[in-house]
């Protein structure tokens, strides 16, 4: 794939003047749909998966009526100009709905650093929805450790009217990271559980965290979760239009 066409997106995304807000566009090319816009419009393995969207970016999302699309997604998400990150993902997948509340999807996204000189990184991915609870798994393959993420929807729970969903992730590093008192860690994991429930017209989510690394062993985190010790938090949101 020649890679002067996420440039091309990215550039006319950037010099636009309606950069400031989410653009987008969508039209039909031959039997294809095709999606154009400055934030992803395609998450996958039921949201476990997602393109790059810290920062400005632009990109394109082709899909076919058979179930495949492609697609690929470029963002500058540097905080200074002395570490520019100009990131360039690109994904291919298959998504078929096989009757409601059933389908599968499966596909892999490839994330590239343009501008530093590191490895790429690749995640293979799937997901299914079973009785209309969504599952997703995914499994990445990142310089210097290798990543294996499970996802689960389970829907609003009977009686309780609240939703659950869980997600875990288990990381084995390549080279065992050094603790500060001399221990060697070569793999850790981390997961969290989320509630959520609506009421007086305000979503409620109340989430629990947590890792398998505790105390000064969360020096060497660098998982999903936002902190490294059990945390327990609680959000609240509400549209006023």
């Amino acid at each position: 794939m020649n890679r002067s066409l996420p440039f091309l997106v990215v550039l006319g995304m950037l010099s636009s003047p309606v950069m400031a807000a989410n653009w987008g566009m969508q039209r039909e090319v031959g039997d294809f749909d095709l999606k154009m816009g400055t934030a992803p419009s395609r998450s996958m393995a039921q949201g476990l998966v997602a393109p790059t969207s810290a920062g400005m970016g632009g990109g394109f999302d082709l899909s076919h009526d058979s179930g495949l699309y492609f697609g690929q997604w470029t963002t500058n998400n540097a905080s200074s100009a002395d570490t520019p990150v100009l990131e360039m993902d690109t994904y291919a997948g298959y998504k078929h709905r096989v009757a409601p509340g059933y389908g599968y999807e499966f596909g892999v996204i490839n994330y590239s650093n343009l501008i530093q000189n590191v490895d790429s990184s690749r995640e293979l991915y799937s997901g299914m929805t079973v009785f209309g609870k969504r599952l997703g798994a995914a499994f990445a393959n990142d310089p210097g450790r290798h990543n294996a993420s499970l996802y689960a929807d389970l829907g609003t729970l009977p009686l309780l009217n609240t939703g659950l969903s869980l997600k875990y992730t288990n990381y084995e590093l390549d080279t065992p990271a050094t603790l500060d008192h001399g221990g060697l860690v070569r793999s850790f994991n981390d997961w969290s559980v989320n509630l959520s429930r609506r009421w007086v017209h305000t979503l409620f989510n109340l989430s629990y965290s947590s890792t398998s690394l505790k105390g000064a062993d969360c020096s060497v985190y660098s998982g999903h979760n936002t902190y490294c010790d059990n945390a327990l938090m609680l959000k609240a949101s509400h549209p006023f239009f």
